[in-house]
């Protein structure tokens, strides 16, 4: 048996796959074309419900299911209105495994997912988060540093990984997440004490994944410092900061704080409102770039690690040399 194979047995083994290596949920880009390539590479695909409806999260399963030989997951966010309902859309399906991102788990949900049978893998942002988790019953966790696209926390990957592995790492399989773009550091994450690893910059630019062209070519130009987060205008806007590549549609954002932050102020909105009308925002602008191909108005969601994709691959080609250079690394360290 590889390295490789023994330190990531406890991943393998909740997950159901060839390899730890979870595929981030990124809205638009983590549907069923991508999830069901990365499980049939050995790796495990998981579907960004995002904001979809009940009834479209259920189609988007019954066509993953259709094209996936191996086990896949569903990521539900957990300020998503209809949270229970997709949970029961799982459930119908017998997915076996629940991804809850975006704070603290709402009253009840673990419970109903773990009902059904599925594993629970929850985001943790700090130790003490993943302590309270793991007594609240999680199966495993994720911790995602700053370098990730998207939505993320304060603190750097590496900074996280140093703080919880070593005190949680051997209760429930932890995945690191954020920055990952080559083998090397899975090794490293993997030594420190991790189950395995989560990546999402490395597989938007996949041959199987439906992100438009121009949304794939933006990944290739891109270097890592041009992935910057997003800026909070206004304190009181409960605004997650979001990195993405750098274009007019970062400005737009800027532009939608200030309108939302003028409805709080005249009480047009309550705080929930100006949270939510946000995040679809976000969602609108994240679709125009990955399904429409607008990468100046649209949002470029993008990891740190978009300096090192720089070409189009298959899901296999992409597992494959990162199991090869983990492993390698591994070996060279006896």
């Amino acid at each position: 048996m590889s390295k490789i194979n023994d330190l990531m047995a406890r991943g393998t083994e909740l997950l159901g796959s060839d390899y730890a290596i979870l595929c981030g949920a990124m809205s638009w880009v983590s549907e069923r074309h991508l999830v069901s390539a990365i499980s049939n590479a050995g790796g495990f695909g998981v579907i960004a419900c995002g904001a979809m409806t009940p009834e479209l999260l259920d189609a988007e399963i019954t066509a993953t299911k259709a094209l996936a030989t191996r086990n896949f997951g569903v990521n539900l966010i957990t300020m998503h209105p209809q949270l229970f309902e997709l949970i029961d859309v799982c459930a119908k399906h017998d997915v076996g495994h629940v991804v809850l991102a975006g704070g603290l788990p709402p009253k009840g949900s673990l419970e109903a997912i773990k009902a059904s049978g599925a594993k629970v893998i929850c985001f943790a942002p700090t130790l003490a988060m993943g302590k309270k988790l793991i007594r609240s019953g999680v199966d495993a966790l994720v911790i995602e540093g700053m370098e990730a696209g998207g939505h993320i926390g304060p603190v750097s990957t590496s900074v996280l990984a140093q703080e919880i592995l070593p005190t949680l790492a051997d209760e429930v399989p932890v995945f690191v997440a954020g920055g990952i773009g080559r083998g090397e550091a899975i090794a490293a994450y993997l030594e420190m004490g991790a189950s395995g690893v989560q990546l999402g910059t490395r597989f938007v630019c996949a041959t199987e994944s439906i992100a438009h062209p121009n949304f794939k070519k933006a990944f290739f130009r891109a270097s890592a410092r041009e992935a910057v987060a997003s800026v909070q205008i206004d304190p009181r806007l409960p605004v997650i900061p979001v990195r993405a590549l750098k274009n007019a549609g970062t400005e737009a954002f800027t532009a939608k704080q200030r309108e939302v932050a003028n409805k709080l102020d005249k009480g047009e909105v309550d705080m929930m409102q100006a949270q939510l009308e946000i995040e679809h925002y976000w969602a609108g602008a994240l679709r125009r770039a990955v399904i429409d191909g607008d990468v100046e108005n649209g949002s470029l969601m993008a990891g740190q690690s978009v300096g090192m994709v720089s070409e189009e691959e298959s899901v296999a080609a992409i597992v494959a040399s990162l199991v090869q250079q983990a492993d390698a690394a591994l070996h060279a360290r006896g």
